[in-house]
């Protein structure tokens, strides 16, 4: 009986440690490098004078492709980083309940 409820209430815990692994969805590469344009098109509106219409658009839109790459690279930075802590405390905790069973 005792070994039923101890298989229950682990099945509730890890059902439970499932659900908060959830992860907000990212902004893709395309909706980033869109929103940097924007940006980037109203507070350079005045020199669109000076340098053209079509000049600004191109320019603004390889300096959009060069920022949207670096904060896409960073973010998978952080993501690998987050993971492997993750990894490192889930190890950590089952060492330290393996040796709770241990001294029992």
């Amino acid at each position: 009986m005792l070994n039923l409820y101890y298989h229950i209430i682990t099945k509730n815990i890890y059902c439970m440690n499932q659900q908060e692994t959830v992860v907000a969805p990212t902004p893709t590469k395309k909706q980033v490098r869109k929103e940097i344009g924007d940006k980037l098109t109203g507070a350079l509106a005045e020199y669109k004078q000076e340098l053209g219409e079509k000049k600004l658009a191109t320019r603004v839109k390889e300096v959009s492709k060069l920022i949207s790459r670096d904060l896409l690279k960073i973010s998978k930075k952080h993501r690998h980083e987050s993971k492997k802590a993750a990894a490192s405390a889930k190890k950590a905790a089952v060492k330290k309940t393996e040796k709770k069973a241990v001294k029992k």
